[in-house]
């Protein structure tokens, strides 16, 4: 059986036609399936529809988080609970074609563990898409993983990575996709055309995308600290060799250099500045990690998810 774990946010004009929809395409390819509603803490008539598909249908199941988390949050959510062979997630608006998900399914079931479909083509916008290309390419440059071209927001695992991501991965400050690209198990790549999706205001905030950014960058890389330590020794190599040019001057130059006086204090001010924005910015770096690990420590959930009315 195949878990789809549909992500529902504001999606009350949405989600029986993606159901409906994904519905049709499994039995056009005779795919067992569960339908998993894991609305991301939705103030709209969402979750009172799912419910109620839940009660027409025998393969749906609805969940609800405690507050908005973010769709990053809410696929580790519907990994924990769902119960199939294997799993994939979609968003409520069709950008990824569901026929892509049936595609998916055969290749697992000729024994692909992970399945990953990337874009060959996105239609969002000339700023959108320069802005997406760069972050891949960064995030390629840096981090431990390497995205596919065009980049990657979904995927099919089979049983043995969902059970990996549910017991050994803490959903804090990470996120989803680089975690399953890192647990290795030889990844098959397939392309597809990323549609338009259906014509909803997007919820997808500039603050969400700078945090799936850093949440990205910072646990999926470990540059950032290795270029600290690149930048303190060729900068101390370089206040090394100034002493000694300055101490020259001192001692055996001339004190008019290039035809200008240099004041006494003009090399002190300097290497003090420089020096100190070097040191504030390795601290900012440092310090992202150690609030990295606070929160890890602490031990709270990546999520929590409500309970149904009834339920002990």
């Amino acid at each position: 059986m195949l878990s789809i774990i549909l992500l529902s946010y504001y999606s009350k004009e949405r989600i029986i036609a993606a159901y409906d929809k994904v519905g049709s395409v499994m039995a056009e390819n005779d795919i067992p399936f569960e339908f998993i509603i894991i609305d991301d803490g939705s103030e709209d008539e969402s979750y009172r529809l799912a419910l109620d598909l839940e009660k027409r249908h025998g393969n749906v199941r609805a969940y609800r988080l405690s507050r908005n988390y973010g769709s990053n949050y809410a696929v580790f959510a519907g990994l924990s609970i769902c119960s199939g062979q294997c799993a994939t997630f979609i968003p409520d608006d069709e950008q990824l074609p569901y026929k892509k998900i049936a595609e998916m399914y055969r290749l697992w079931k000729a024994g692909e563990k992970v399945i990953v479909p990337y874009r060959t083509s996105r239609n969002d916008g000339f700023m959108a898409n320069l802005a997406a290309r760069t972050f891949y390419t960064i995030i390629n440059s840096m981090s431990e993983v390497r995205f596919p071209q065009g980049g990657a927001d979904a995927f099919l695992i089979d049983r043995e990575l969902i059970d990996l991501l549910n017991e050994r991965i803490h959903p804090i400050n990470t996120a989803i996709v680089p975690e399953v690209l890192r647990l290795g198990f030889s990844p098959c790549f397939i392309p597809y055309e990323r549609v338009r999706g259906t014509n909803v205001k997007s919820r997808w905030t500039l603050k969400k995308k700078m945090r799936f950014f850093k949440d990205i960058f910072f646990s999926g890389s470990t540059w950032p600290i290795r270029i600290i330590t690149w930048v303190g020794f060729v900068f101390a190599f370089l206040a090394f060799c100034m002493i000694i040019f300055y101490g020259y001057i001192a001692i055996f130059g001339n004190p008019d250099f290039w035809g200008e006086k240099l004041p006494g204090w003009t090399s002190t001010v300097v290497i003090i500045s420089f020096f100190s924005g070097i040191t504030l910015f390795s601290l900012g770096i440092i310090a992202e990690y150690i609030w990295r690990i606070y929160e890890e420590v602490k031990g709270r959930p990546g999520y929590i998810i409500r309970k149904k009315d009834g339920e002990e």
